[in-house]
This record gives structure tokens, C-alpha cells and sequence, in this order.
């Protein structure tokens, strides 16, 4: 059987023109930062970015580490909105290998405001660990890929700042939240002190992600790069892809957004199943089943045999995400297949 695969934009296969670039690409030792390659991805990441510099890493899980690592210090305190996927998804390691104190806000679908900053943060006192970093994220995951614009991000980094805090931001799909949003990734990003994001996902590169920020900050960041095992040596092979990908996937994520919706208007006709379509913005859908379908974990089991692959999120939830291998077509045939996994009687 041929899967649909709705996972995650992470199952991306890497284009033709990628291939290509990675077969030919110019490589050398990205430790001594004599990678050319990768000298280009990292300074066409900062420029689309509005920062000074780039770091070039294995994954967006690393990225993240390295940023927090590179702002904190072992027992500050970093806060996190409660869903956000530093604090649930990567295995517990800016308190385990940065050492830091994760403190988590409960945001609106995933948004931090600038006044739970200000309710929530310690006073110095010896007592407390000091509150030292801000970490952002967007599009937010768990929220269904909920996209923040400068109207949302600004007033909270300049808070943040007011509040003698450091900002990350989780940028994993920042491209798909300028693409939803109709505005430069730079200008959601402006006032923040760093920014990661990955070329593996729906940019379709096959691995990697880039921090960006300050020089100054950079520089730091890529000895804690090598302290977690990042070094890398002839990386321009993969960061080639890296460089087609911010070069000419960008605008095509609009594509993965128009599937989105059309899968979740589709859903959400199917008796038992229901879709919040005002959450719908970018490549993610989060679907609720009803309780006489079973659980998300069941439910997800009869869409397989059925030919689609999703993830339970949830314990009625299930999340389906778009990329460029879905077509149009894949989206009624994955319709078809979900109603006829609706149809099948629960055996309880």
C-alpha cells in the first residue's frame, strides 16, 4: 500500500535541484569555518533573517540547545509558554546538558502577551534563580501552527527586554508563518535576540537548521556547537540543499497552507469529527475525535489501514500536517480513506 503521508513536513524528500547542488557542492572543514557552502547558507540565513551572522547545525533540537546555552547560564531561569516544544519535545535537555530552570506560562493557542511577562517574572532575591531568558516560539506546533506577526511579536520581545530578559525564538517554520502572514520573516523576527529555524522541514532540505542573531553571539554559540557534538566537517554536502531550499522553496509553502484547508473543511463534514477552521492558517491541522469513534490513538490505527498516516497529539487528538509531496489529489483520496475509517464500528 502507498501511504499518504500526513506525519509531518519532516518526512520531505530533498528536490532534484538539491541533489544536484549537494553532489557538486564546494566543501571544507565547517569547524575551521572553511566550509564555503556552508559560509553561504549561514550568510543568506542572517540576511533573510535582519541578523549579523549564522549557525549552521544538525537539528532544530540542537539549535534550540545551543541558544540557550549561549544566553543562560547554569541555573537561570528560562521561560516557556507551557505547550511550546523546547519544554515537551527534546527530551528534556536545556535542563538536563544547559542546566537551566524551565518555567512555563500558559499562552492563548501558543502566544505569550506582554503582561503575563510581567505578572510572572521574580523579583531578585536570593531565593529565586534568576530570570534570564524568553523563549518564543512560531509557528507554534501544539497549537495547530498558530503564526505570530509583528503586531503579536514585537510588543512582547520589547517587554521581555524591559524586563532585562534575552529572546529566543523557536523558528522552526517562521517561513510558513511569513508566507501565512504576508510579511518578511525579518520583520516577525526584528526584535528578537535569536532565531532558529530548519531547512528540513516544509523547505524540503534533508537536514539541518540555522541559528541566527549578534556576532557576538554567533561566535559564542559555536563553541557550545562543538561542546554538544555539532562540529561538523565537510558540511557544505547537506548544506547545499540548505542554500536551494531558502533560495527557491520559500514562496511555495502557500501551496502546503491551500491543502491544509481543504483537508480541514473536508474533516470537519465528517460525522464524529470536528476541525476549529479558524486555526487553520498555515500547514497543520489538528483533528477532534468525537468519543463514539474511539480514541485518537485508535482512530489514527483505522486511518492507516485506510492508507493515511497522521500522529495522535492528544488523547482525541490528532494532528496532520501538509508538505510538498501532498497533492491536491492526496488530499480527497486521504478524505475518502478518513471517511471510511468514520464509518467503521468501534468495538469497545
Amino acid at each position: 500500500m502507498e501511504f499518504i503521508d500526513l506525519r509531518s513536513d519532516t518526512v520531505t524528500q530533498p528536490t532534484d535541484a538539491m541533489r544536484r547542488a549537494m553532489a557538486e557542492a564546494a566543501v571544507g572543514d565547517d569547524v575551521f569555518s572553511e566550509d564555503p557552502t556552508v559560509n553561504e547558507l549561514e550568510a543568506l540565513a542572517a540576511d533573510q533573517l535582519g541578523k549579523e551572522a549564522g549557525l549552521y547545525v544538525p537539528s532544530g533540537t540542537m539549535a534550540n540547545l545551543v541558544a540557550v546555552m549561549t544566553h543562560a547560564q547554569k541555573g537561570d531561569e528560562v521561560l516557556l509558554e507551557a505547550e511550546s516544544h523546547t519544554f515537551l519535545n527534546e527530551a528534556g535537555g536545556i535542563a538536563a546538558v544547559a542546566g537551566v530552570f524551565p518555567r512555563t506560562i500558559t499562552g492563548k493557542l501558543g502566544y505569550i502577551a506582554p503582561e503575563q511577562l510581567r505578572t510572572t517574572i521574580r523579583s531578585q532575591n536570593v531565593h529565586y534563580p534568576p530570570s534570564r531568558l524568553l523563549c518564543l516560539e512560531n509557528t507554534h506546533n501544539r497549537a495547530g501552527g498558530i503564526p505570530f506577526g509583528p503586531e503579536e511579536m514585537n510588543p512582547t520581545c520589547n517587554a521581555a527586554h524591559e524586563l532585562g530578559l534575552v529572546v529566543h525564538l523557536d523558528g522552526a517554520r517562521i517561513f510558513n508563518a511569513a508566507v501565512a502572514l504576508g510579511v518578511p520573516a525579518k520583520a516577525i523576527v526584528r526584535e528578537c535576540d535569536s532565531v532558529m529555524f530548519c531547512v528540513s522541514k516544509g523547505l524540503s532540505a534533508p537536514v539541518g537548521s540555522v541559528l541566527v542573531g549578534s556576532q557576538t553571539f554567533i561566535d559564542r554559540a559555536r563553541r557550545f556547537r562543538k561542546m554538544v557534538g555539532g562540529g561538523m566537517r565537510q558540511a557544505g554536502v547537506i548544506a547545499a540543499a540548505g542554500v536551494v531550499a531558502l533560495k527557491t522553496m520559500v514562496n511555495r509553502l502557500a501551496e502546503d497552507h491551500a491543502n491544509a484547508r481543504c483537508l480541514a473543511e473536508g474533516l470537519a463534514a465528517v460525522p464524529g469529527l470536528s476541525v476549529d477552521l479558524t486555526r487553520v492558517r498555515t500547514n497543520m491541522v489538528l483533528l477532534e475525535v468525537g468519543d463514539r469513534l474511539g480514541s485518537a490513538a485508535e482512530f489514527a490505527t483505522r486511518m492507516k489501514r485506510e492508507g493515511v498516516l497522521a500522529f495522535d497529539v492528544g488523547r482525541q487528538t490528532i494532528r496532520l500536517v501538509t508538505h510538498r509531496h501532498i497533492t491536491q489529489g492526496d488530499i480527497s483520496r486521504a478524505l475518502e480513506a478518513v471517511r471510511r475509517a468514520a464509518r467503521q464500528t468501534v468495538v469497545s
